[in-house]
């Protein structure tokens, strides 16, 4: 299970929301090339970038700074936020991104994935936030009717090969995370056929991770990796220790 760093960016610089909200932000840092390096340099096998700017306002803000971390961190970069035509999938995928994450834009034209998956099946992401079990919309400030568990399997029926999950009740709040979440999810891609039992679930989950026990309590489900922010920019959680417990995986 790979742990993997978030690097959120408002206004140019690297920043972490509580639950979402704007008016509740923290900064980290004024270059995130910069904190993106540093977690390379760490031993982050990939990175959770999201454009927090182009996620509100739907267009692109800080695409100058995500395309020099996907250039530059020589790791593999998932990109976030406002990504919602498949002229911008298609931009990303150029850009070099390892995947490239749609959350509006799947709810609200399921045809534009459906499109976007006959060429890039393999680098797209499907970002389901989730608020009161239903998937939060346009940098989570509207909520979706549909469930969390209906949405997975109309786009796991499309064909997505991997998905994105975050508890939102618990991002960024340091509550620690909500494991009773976790199997619903691997579950329903199991018998969605996206998964088989002898691999993964295609499933990352973040929110609420404030220290290496709640990496451990993720660890123990069958997920593909965990985004962690806060927990690792506070220092509660130091990533090569995380990862050299992880590696152990007897004590998991």
């Amino acid at each position: 299970m790979d742990i993997i760093p978030a690097i959120d960016i408002r206004g140019g610089k690297c920043v972490r929301l509580v639950q979402g909200d704007y008016d509740r932000e923290t900064v980290f840092g004024v270059d995130p090339v910069a904190m993106a390096m540093h977690w390379a340099g760490q031993g982050a096998k990939r990175l959770h970038v999201v454009d927090l700017d182009a996620a509100r306002d739907g267009r692109p803000v800080n695409e100058a700074i995500v395309r020099r971390i996907v250039g530059e961190a020589g790791v593999p970069v998932q990109v976030a936020g406002g990504v919602r035509t498949h002229d911008a999938i298609h931009r990303w995928a150029e850009a070099g991104a390892d995947r490239i994450v749609v959350g509006t834009a799947a709810l609200e034209d399921p045809a534009m994935i459906e499109k976007a998956i006959e060429k890039h099946r393999e680098k797209l992401a499907i970002s389901i936030d989730a608020r009161g079990g239903k998937p939060a919309i346009k940098g989570w400030l509207e909520t979706s009717d549909v469930t969390v568990e209906d949405f997975m399997r109309q786009m796991a029926g499309m064909g997505v090969q991997h998905f994105i999950f975050t508890d939102i009740d618990r991002d960024g709040t340091m509550e620690h995370v909500n494991t009773d979440l976790v199997q619903p999810l691997v579950d329903v891609l199991r018998e969605a056929g996206v998964a088989q039992r002898d691999e993964p679930a295609p499933l990352i989950f973040g929110g609420g991770i404030t220290s290496v026990d709640d990496i451990s309590a993720l660890a123990r489900f069958d997920i593909e990796g965990v985004i962690t922010g806060r927990a690792l920019y506070d220092g509660r959680v130091d990533l090569r220790a995380a990862q050299q417990a992880l590696a152990v995986g007897d004590d998991w």
